[in-house]
C-alpha cells in the first residue's frame, strides 16, 4: 500500500490568544472557512448571560458614581490649584458657577472633570472678574465644554484675540452676556452672588460676595482700586490676591476667618510677608501651591474649609 502523506500544519496565534491551525496551499474561500469556522465567538446562553451580567454591572457602578455625586443640599466654594484664578461655586440645588478660569485650559478640564458630574454639561453662570491672560484662557476653554446658562464680565473685556473668542463661543451657544455693574443681586439655586464693586484697569476687577444663609465669602482678587468696595465685616473665606499686603487697614477690620490666595494678580511691587506674618490677618491660611484645591462648604449656618494636601 503506498504511503499516505499528510499535509504538514500549521497553528498561527493570535494577539487574543486563539490558535488557527492553516495547511500549507491553503488560500482563498478555504483559508477564510476554516479561519471563520476556528474563531467564531460563543452565540449561546452562556454567552448571552455573561453580556447581560457585564452590562447590569457597568450600570451599576453608574448608579453608584451618580448616587456619590448627586446634591446635597450645601454651597461648596472650589478655588483650584492651577495656574491663575479659578472658583468653582456648586450650589446648593446642585447647579454651577464658573469665575474666572486661570491660563491652563487643560489643568481647569482636570479640576472640572474632578469636581462636577461625568454627566453634567451645563453651567448655570460664568463670571469673568477680570480682562488679563491669567482668568480668561481657561474660562475659554471650559465653554468649548460645557454650555454656560448666563455670562457676566467686566465691562472693559476687549473684543479680539482671547477675549474675542470668549464672546464668539457664548454668541454660538446662544448664552447672554451681561456687564457686571456694582449693586447687581443675583440667585442661583438657594445661595446668592453680589457684585460688590466693579472698576476698570490692572487695579481694578470686580469685588464678589457669594452668600448662602449666615456663610459668606468674598471674591476680592484684584488690586486696590476695589478695596471701598471690600468693606465686610467676619467673611467666612475671603479669596484674595497673594502678592497683596495682608497687612492693611482693609483686613484689619474685616477680620476674615480664613483667607485663600490667589495668583492672577500682579502687584507693582509684591508684599515681601512671611506666613507667619499674613498670620495676623486670619486665623486659617491657604496657598494653593502649599494646599492643593481648597474648598469652602456651608449648611447655610456653619461653614468649614477643607484642603487636597
Amino acid at each position: 500500500m503506498p504511503a499516505v502523506l499528510y499535509p504538514r500544519r500549521h497553528r498561527i496565534f493570535s494577539p487574543a490568544g486563539t490558535v488557527f491551525i492553516v495547511w500549507p496551499g491553503m488560500s482563498g474561500a478555504g483559508y477564510e472557512t476554516a479561519m471563520a469556522e476556528q474563531q467564531s465567538p460563543e452565540t449561546g446562553p452562556a454567552a448571552k448571560g455573561q453580556s447581560a451580567r457585564i452590562a447590569l454591572a457597568l450600570l451599576a457602578c453608574l448608579a453608584l458614581i451618580g448616587w456619590i455625586q448627586r446634591p446635597d443640599g450645601r454651597l461648596h466654594v472650589h478655588v483650584f490649584a492651577v495656574p491663575g484664578d479659578a472658583i468653582l461655586v456648586q450650589m446648593p440645588d446642585g447647579g454651577f458657577i464658573l469665575i474666572d478660569g486661570g491660563s491652563d485650559p487643560a489643568a481647569l478640564a482636570v479640576q472640572l472633570g474632578r469636581h462636577m458630574p461625568f454627566w453634567q454639561r451645563k453651567l448655570t453662570a460664568v463670571i469673568l472678574t477680570g480682562t488679563n491672560h491669567r482668568r480668561l484662557p481657561g474660562q475659554v476653554g471650559a465653554l468649548a465644554r460645557y454650555h454656560a446658562e448666563m455670562a457676566l464680565a467686566v465691562p472693559d473685556l476687549g473684543t479680539r484675540g482671547t477675549a474675542g473668542e470668549w464672546r464668539r463661543l457664548l454668541s454660538e451657544a446662544q448664552t447672554p452676556l451681561y456687564p457686571l455693574r456694582a449693586g447687581q443681586r443675583l440667585r442661583f439655586g438657594g445661595a446668592g452672588v453680589s457684585v460688590l464693586a466693579v472698576n476698570p484697569g490692572d487695579e481694578g476687577g470686580a469685588v464678589l460676595l457669594v452668600h448662602y444663609g449666615a456663610t459668606r465669602i468674598l471674591v476680592h482678587t484684584g488690586g486696590n482700586a476695589g478695596d471701598a468696595g471690600a468693606q465686610l465685616n467676619r467673611p467666612d473665606l475671603l479669596i484674595y490676591p497673594w502678592q497683596r499686603s495682608t497687612d492693611t487697614a482693609l483686613l484689619a477690620q474685616m477680620k476674615p476667618r480664613a483667607i485663600a490666595f490667589t495668583t492672577a494678580y500682579e502687584a507693582p511691587e509684591p508684599a515681601l510677608l512671611t506666613y507667619a506674618e499674613r498670620h495676623r490677618a486670619a486665623p486659617q491660611l491657604f496657598h494653593p501651591a502649599l494646599d492643593g484645591t481648597i474648598t469652602l462648604i456651608s449648611d447655610g449656618r456653619r461653614a468649614w474649609s477643607e484642603s487636597e494636601k
